[in-house]
Parts: C-alpha cells; sequence; structure tokens
C-alpha cells in the first residue's frame, strides 16, 4: 500500500477531508515544542483551518526527546490523518505541519524560532516539560537546567532551548513573538515566561529585560479526549484512506482551546474565526473544567467501577449514576463556579453529559480512578471548601470521595497512585487525616459527618442513589 504524502493526496476517497489550500505556497508562522498526539489532535487542525483563507500559519514542529514523530510525519511531508470519533466519525487529513525537527537538529531549530515570519512559539511538553519546582517557579536545581546553566553542550530543558531561540532571534533584530504553553498547567503561561526570564537572567540580564519587553506569554487552556493511537485506529484509518499513515491521531469532535488574549505586537492568528476562545479569564474557563468535567469525570469514576461498569459510557448508561452526576453538576459544584461572561455553565454541563455518553470513545474508568490522592484535593475537595464557606449541602459531593475512600480500602487492583503506599487497605478514617489530601476537612465536622453518611450507605454500592 502506497504512503500518505503530497503525491498521494488527489487519490483519497471523497468522503476524506483534506487541505483546501496550496501547501508548497504555506509560509511557517508556528514552531511548536512537543508535537505529539495531544498538538496533533488540537492545536494543529485549527492552524490548517486557516491555512485554507490565510497560509502563513503553517508549523515546524520541534520534538527534543525522541525521533519517533519526525520518522512518521517527515516522509509523509507532515501529513497525517485525524479521526473524529463520533456517532457519525470523519477523517480528515490535517496539512499545516510542514516538517518537524529533533534535538540534534540545533541550528535549524534556532533559525526557526528566528525567522521573521514565527509569530507564534507554542508547547505541549507535559507539566515535568517545564522543570518547575514545587511552587511553580523554574527549579535551577533541576539536572537538566543545571547543565544547561553552565552552558556545556546542546540545551537540555525546555526553557534553555527557548531562551537560546530568543537570544537569536533578538540577535536578528527580528522582533519579539508570542510564547503559548497548552499544556495542562494552571497558569500556564505566566509560570512559562517566569521560568523563561528567570533562566535567561541567570545568563544575560539584557536578553532577560528584552524578552520581559517584547514577548508574551498568554495563558491557555485545551480540552478534547484524546485517546492513544493503537493498531485498531491504524488498520481502519488504512482501510478509510487506502493509503498507509504512520501515526494517524484520534479524538472525539468535541474540541475547546482557550486563550488569553495577550499576544505580541504585530501580526497574530485569527484564531477566533477557527473557534478559539480569546478572554481575558482564562483560569474562569479552567475552574469551570476542572470542577464540572473532572469533578464529574472522577465521580463515575469511583462509582462506575464500584458497579462494575468498565467506560465512561458504560456508567452514564446506568440511569440512576447518570442521574447523580447530573445533579451533582447543576446542584452542587456549578454554585461554586464564577465563570467568564461568555461561558453558559447550563450549556457546557449539556456539552459533558453528551461527551460522556459517546459510546465511539472507550474511556476505561480504571484510568480516571488513577492518582486520587492528586486530582480529587483539586476537582471536588475544593468545591467542598466553597460550599462550606457558602453554607450549601456537602451531603452529594461527600458521596465520590467516599467511594474513592471505599476504592482504597478494598485495595482495588487497578489502583495507581503515588501515594498508593500510605493509603491503600487502611480504614476511611485513617485516610481522612491525610493532610496532603484533606487538609483542613479532617476537622470540619460537618464534612465528616456527610462523609460518615455517604460511607455507610456505600456500603451497597447502589446507596449513592
Amino acid at each position: 500500500m502506497s504512503r500518505l504524502s503530497n503525491a498521494t493526496l488527489a487519490d483519497l476517497p471523497q468522503g476524506v477531508g483534506r487541505p483546501d489550500y496550496d501547501r508548497d505556497a504555506m509560509r511557517i508562522g508556528v514552531v511548536h515544542f512537543g508535537p505529539g498526539a495531544f498538538h496533533r489532535a488540537h492545536q494543529a487542525p485549527v492552524y490548517d483551518a486557516l491555512n485554507a483563507v490565510d497560509a502563513r500559519w503553517g508549523i515546524i514542529g520541534v520534538s527534543l526527546n525522541s525521533r519517533g514523530v519526525a520518522d512518521a510525519l517527515n516522509p509523509q511531508d507532515g501529513l497525517y490523518a485525524l479521526a473524529l470519533l463520533d456517532a457519525e466519525p470523519e477523517t480528515r487529513v490535517i496539512g499545516s505541519i510542514a516538517r518537524v525537527l529533533t534535538a540534534d537538529q540545533r541550528d535549524a531549530i534556532l533559525d526557526a524560532v528566528a525567522a521573521p515570519d514565527t509569530r507564534i512559539v507554542s508547547a505541549t511538553v507535559t507539566e515535568k516539560g517545564y522543570c518547575l519546582s514545587g511552587d511553580g517557579s523554574l527549579d535551577m536545581d533541576h539536572p537538566a537546567v543545571a547543565h544547561d546553566l553552565a552552558g556545556d553542550g546542546a540545551p537540555r530543558s525546555f526553557v534553555a532551548w527557548l531562551v537560546a531561540g530568543l537570544a537569536e532571534r533578538r540577535r536578528r533584530g527580528a522582533g519579539g513573538l508570542t510564547i503559548m504553553s497548552c499544556d495542562n498547567l494552571s497558569d500556564n503561561g505566566r509560570k512559562l515566561g517566569a521560568a523563561t526570564v528567570a533562566f535567561a537572567r541567570a545568563r544575560d540580564k539584557d536578553l532577560a529585560d528584552w524578552i520581559e519587553r517584547e514577548v508574551r506569554f498568554p495563558n491557555a487552556m485545551v480540552d478534547s479526549i484524546t485517546p492513544a493511537t493503537d493498531d485498531a485506529v491504524r488498520a481502519s484509518v488504512d482501510v478509510t484512506l487506502g493509503v498507509t499513515d504512520a501515526w494517524p491521531i484520534q479524538r472525539e469532535r468535541f474540541t475547546q482551546w482557550v486563550v488569553e488574549d495577550d499576544f505580541a505586537p504585530g501580526e497574530r492568528p485569527d484564531l477566533a474565526a477557527a473557534g478559539v476562545t480569546l478572554t481575558d479569564d482564562v483560569r474562569g474557563y479552567e475552574h469551570a473544567k476542572l470542577r464540572l468535567l473532572n469533578g464529574a469525570h472522577s465521580t463515575l469514576a469511583y462509582l462506575g467501577v464500584a458497579l462494575g461498569h468498565e467506560t465512561v459510557a458504560d456508567a452514564m448508561d446506568d440511569a440512576r449514576l447518570a442521574r447523580f452526576v447530573e445533579q451533582l453538576m447543576r446542584e452542587d459544584i456549578a454554585p461554586s463556579l464564577n465563570p467568564p461572561a461568555a461561558l453558559d455553565l447550563n450549556g457546557y454541563i449539556d456539552a459533558i453529559l453528551r461527551r460522556f455518553g459517546n459510546r465511539a470513545i472507550a474511556h476505561r474508568l480504571i484510568q480516571i480512578a488513577a492518582d486520587g490522592s492528586q486530582k480529587l484535593p483539586y476537582r471536588i475537595l475544593d468545591t467542598v471548601r466553597d460550599a462550606r464557606a457558602a453554607g450549601r449541602p456537602v451531603d452529594r459531593l461527600a458521596v465520590p470521595i467516599a467511594a474513592w475512600l471505599r476504592f482504597l480500602e478494598r485495595d482495588h487492583p487497578g489502583l495507581a497512585d503515588p501515594m498508593a503506599d500510605r493509603l491503600r487497605g487502611r480504614p476511611w478514617r485513617e485516610n481522612l487525616a491525610v493532610e496532603a489530601v484533606f487538609g483542613d476537612l479532617s476537622q470540619d465536622a460537618v464534612f465528616v459527618d456527610a462523609l460518615a453518611r455517604a460511607h455507610a450507605a456505600l456500603g451497597d454500592p447502589a446507596g449513592f442513589a
């Protein structure tokens, strides 16, 4: 079977979407560090749509830690298929990535960042890729950062690559640009900006001052379920395309990209025209996602596992559980939020419920149940604190926490948690005393009483209803 490439685009079946622009005329306006599945499912399709009317927003991907993406996409002229998983599935070929560079191509990477046409540098390098300390600042003692500060050889940390590219850009007089984090990290732009300036200041005060004046680091949030590519997806996409794609991507149809409207002066992509939300309140959207989407996900996970369900869609087919989760979102979580004016919470909840019921995605509950000690303080317990401060009831909010505590007591074989050795198999009241998880709530009599009632009711897994 032939390989997906510019040469085979014209031969794709009629129902397959493809770039609606001349890729040979596409200019590079974006350099993206970390062109893995998340970026190729979310940001790259946005630029693909923009290029149909303004072909200045091609992407150079930079893969710092492996050659896998480069080896898959470069022989395909940067093309890949995106499978949208829904009741009516759709497959389209994305053309916005021109090529992928790797860490051994240092000069090419710095040249791409410094090029006058480049207006956006973005990143999905995962939270650990920022080398931050516990307070969110750059960890100067991190081995990669310490190596880079010593100036010994090619950069190892993402922030050192950024500073090297910005230094070259300043040397050439190319002017400032916008650096956009798209990783799942609260205040991601602010933290990346502070880390970049801190590293630069440790090396070159004048460069740090220039970055503070000329470069913008907007906060951003991206949301869409993106399952990993597996052999079944590869086989299905190859059949759909009639050619081989070395690394197709799949995601749900729903996608949300929220960006703070804080860009460097000069030309910028019309992201809003492609469905991106521009706002001065990214945090409001983050909180809504964290508490409504992620909080409900965790609730489905622990209650659903107890009831013998395997996936989110299976759990939503349980009418009692679906009804409980909807009530939790509308009556207990939504009142804790102060959403931006443009965010309709009822409509957002409606969309979440539809997404949860999408049977085209097998989102396993046991995967969502992982790392509860790290997730639940932000997904649910902060909502409990707000409810207590406002004098609202916490009975329903206590149920998913009680379900998690029972999950720990049973030492479920799927238990995966960095605190597992400390939490597994212990009575719930002992785990309630773990300050790193519950903090002051372990001393809140109203919450503790609600938790005790919920824990007793869950002796019958249907007791939550």
